[in-house]
Formats: structure tokens, sequence, C-alpha cells
């Protein structure tokens, strides 16, 4: 399988994981020392910081799930432009758009930065953007 191949399938897999809210085997899908940044506009740095920051996102999230649009990848880097239903047995309740830039070491997530096409998916989580 050449790099990019690897590199998505990782990033499935993560994915599905991710769905599922299980931030114990998200973690295990995570370097030691992983970069994430969340919607928020947060950067938050290393396994403890990160399982605080899902375990709090997993609550304001328990209703709704992300769909893959599409995803591409070009050497250790993935790009997933996602639709995420604030509920999904209820998806009239609204989503949003947005996308995911990883990269990936091993078989494993060493950064996922999350970008959103508006405030508003941030808002409905009752989170609030840093100020400038």
């Amino acid at each position: 399988m050449d790099p990019a191949q690897d590199v998505l399938a990782t990033v499935e897999r993560f994915n599905d994981v991710f769905n599922q809210k299980d931030v114990e085997a998200v973690m295990e899908m995570m370097t030691p020392d992983v970069v994430f940044e969340n919607t928020s506009g947060g950067r938050f740095e290393g396994q403890e910081t990160v399982r605080a920051v899902l375990d709090r996102a997993f609550g304001l999230m328990s209703a709704g799930w992300f769909e893959t649009e599409e995803i591409t990848a070009l050497g250790d880097r993935a790009v997933v432009l996602w639709n995420y239903v604030f509920d999904k047995e209820h998806p009239e309740r609204g989503h949003i758009r947005g996308a995911d830039v990883f990269r990936v070491r091993g078989d494993r997530v060493a950064e996922k930065f999350s970008y959103v096409k508006s405030e508003e998916f941030v808002q409905k989580l009752g989170l609030q953007l840093p100020s400038s």
C-alpha cells in the first residue's frame, strides 16, 4: 500500500472511532505528543490535555454525527471535508460544514486541526471563540 493510502486508512478508522465518542479508543489512535486544535480556536498538546478536551466535547456532542463528504491525502497529511449533524435522530435541527487537517505518524494521528464554516457551530455547543 502506498503511504497516502495508509494515511487515508488511519484517518478513516480514526473518524469512525471519533463518531462513537469513545475517548479511550480515540486516544489510542493518537500519538503521545498529539496536537489538537478544536473548532473554537483552542490548541491542546499531549494525551492528557487532549483527553480532557474530548471528554467535554463528546458530552456536548452526544446526539451529533460527523459525515465525511470528501477525504484526500498527500504524504503524511489528510484533509477531510465534513458535515456535522447536530442531532442524528433529528437532522432537521441543523448541521454545519467544516474541515479537518490531519498529520499521521505511523498508524496514529499526530495532529488534528479542525475548522468550521461559521461561528454557529461553536455557539450551539455553548462555547465561546477566543477574543482577538
